[in-house]
């Protein structure tokens, strides 16, 4: 049987979901609702910290609780990597209509701010298993983030390593100034020779960081979901890892697996 803060909140929710609440609007005090629901201000909180952390209610110190602003959901499937590995031989004009952010999100290219900055790095322990290099090997880190025009946080927090010797034949691989490229890694790639041959996408979830909150405009209780992306070529070489921090409040995952007839 469902405690009572649990049947507050799906109270709430179902009053936000048929729009009695509007998106935006102020929830009565937590006093106002204790004494609605007949119950106490720590029972009150509990529930509201239900709602909180999916993502539905937000507290402004201060002010009080509102109905959050819904954003623009993404929706990640594994045909997004044949998607764009079948764009990397098309013309560049073709190229530059869209990209997987569009693709995840089904907006355009002018909707989009997108924000690239490249570091040198070298390979520690964990990088080098993962990447099969050498420890100490240089490395092209690369930062990623993308928003909405319209919002304020970014749809993802994306941290790529490309092995340096692998890429440097090709210096605008090395120059941040020249993202956002058209069609995407696949693409940078193709310009040095390289096919890829699969993709494995490992993914868990934790708390965020307080970084990884502020950046991603988390409410209490958001976890995000951690995608570990390895990109191998037809050689067997593992040409370019990621890690991609997603908003658990917003972000939703669809893995389609074709299974062989008999």
């Amino acid at each position: 049987m469902a405690k009572r803060y649990e049947q507050i909140a799906d109270t709430l929710r179902a009053e936000i979901d048929a729009g009695q609440l509007s998106r935006g609007e102020r929830l009565p005090s937590e006093a106002a609702l204790a004494e609605r629901f007949r119950v106490s201000l720590p029972t009150i909180r509990q529930a509201l910290g239900v709602i909180q952390a999916e993502g539905l209610v937000e507290k402004r110190h201060g002010r009080g609780n509102f109905v959050r602003q819904p954003r623009t959901t993404i929706y990640r499937t594994n045909d997004r990597h044949q998607w764009e590995k079948d764009r990397v031989r098309m013309p560049q004009v073709e190229r530059e209509k869209t990209g997987a952010t569009e693709h995840d999100t089904g907006l355009g290219v002018n909707d989009l701010v997108f924000q690239a900055e490249y570091n040198e790095a070298v390979a520690d322990e964990n990088l080098a298993q993962a990447l099969r290099v050498p420890v100490g090997t240089a490395l092209l880190e690369r930062h990623y983030q993308t928003r909405y025009s319209k919002e304020d946080a970014p749809f993802s927090l994306v941290r790529s390593y490309l092995v340096h010797e692998t890429v440097a034949s090709n210096p605008d691989l090395l120059d941040a100034s020249k993202e956002p490229w058209p069609g995407g890694t696949q693409s940078q790639l193709h310009t040095v020779g390289i096919e890829l041959d699969h993709i494995t996408e490992r993914v868990t979830a934790r708390p965020p960081t307080v970084e990884e909150t502020e950046a991603l405009g988390l409410t209490a209780g958001v976890s995000v979901l951690i995608v570990r992306k390895t990109s191998v070529d037809t050689q067997g070489r593992v040409v370019e890892l990621s890690d991609i921090t997603l908003p658990g409040d917003r972000t939703e995952m669809l893995f389609t697996t074709p299974l062989s007839r008999w």
